[in-house]
């Protein structure tokens, strides 16, 4: 006897409805995938739980260029189509998009950090797994250049400074030296001045005291000389 046909209504019995709910999407994410590889097509499938639980398959992981495809498409199209639509139906298009593309951005996100893995498949997630090593190889890579370049520039400093020592080392050498000679030949000029034979001292006076010693001088000689004329004019007068 042949399977009956199912009367498309909704389940009613909440474990029943739940069941059918994961056989059919597990059914429907098989046949998207079998239908990008079959036929080399580009699939996105978004499936939203009644309780709001995200679902989602794309080829190759590629949801976002999948979207932005479909909104270029859409909305060419739509202008094709409606050539005077209203500026007002293009901002709330545009909304409606930007809306779409920031909570897409915000699952990656989250997703990124290890949240909400549940409604990801196997592939989906060693995709992930995929996108977080090369971009940790990425940000190694680039830590390491980052720290080559500080090491380099630290090593040219440190030899800038070595030179500088260096000068500054041969600057005082030559000044201790030009120093040690200054030394040398005051002493070799102060020996020489002690070897020479010491003036004899002589008596400095002034005018007034050398002409006070004169006259004084003077009037001894005359002390001396007068006896002398007087006993000459003794004599004379005898």
């Amino acid at each position: 006897m042949g399977r009956g046909r199912v009367q498309l209504k909704r389940i009613e019995n909440k474990i029943n409805r739940q069941v059918t709910f994961s056989k059919r999407r597990t059914g429907l994410l098989k046949k998207a995938h079998e239908i990008s590889v079959l036929c080399d097509a580009q699939v996105a499938l978004v499936v939203f739980s009644n309780k709001g639980k995200l679902c989602e398959y794309a080829t190759d992981s590629c949801m976002d260029q999948i979207l932005d495809r479909y909104e270029r498409y859409s909305y060419a199209e739509r202008q094709l189509v409606e050539p005077d639509i209203e500026s007002q139906c293009n901002w709330t298009f545009e909304y409606s998009r930007l809306k779409a593309k920031v909570e897409l951005l915000q699952r990656n996100q989250r997703h990124y950090l290890g949240e909400d893995l549940d409604s990801l498949t196997l592939k989906e997630i060693q995709s992930l797994e995929h996108q977080l090593e090369t971009a940790l190889k990425q940000i190694r890579l680039r830590k390491n250049q980052l720290m080559h370049e500080s090491i380099s520039e630290l090593q040219r400093k440190e030899r800038a400074m070595q030179e500088q020592n260096n000068l500054l080392a041969k600057k005082i050498k030559e000044k201790e030296k030009a120093a040690a000679e200054e030394v040398h030949n005051w002493e070799q000029q102060n020996n020489g001045l002690n070897l020479l034979p010491q003036p004899l001292p002589c008596l400095n006076m002034g005018g007034t005291q050398q002409d006070e010693f004169l006259q004084a001088r003077r009037n001894q000689l005359d002390l001396t000389l007068e006896p002398l004329y007087s006993c000459n004019l003794g004599c004379f007068a005898a």
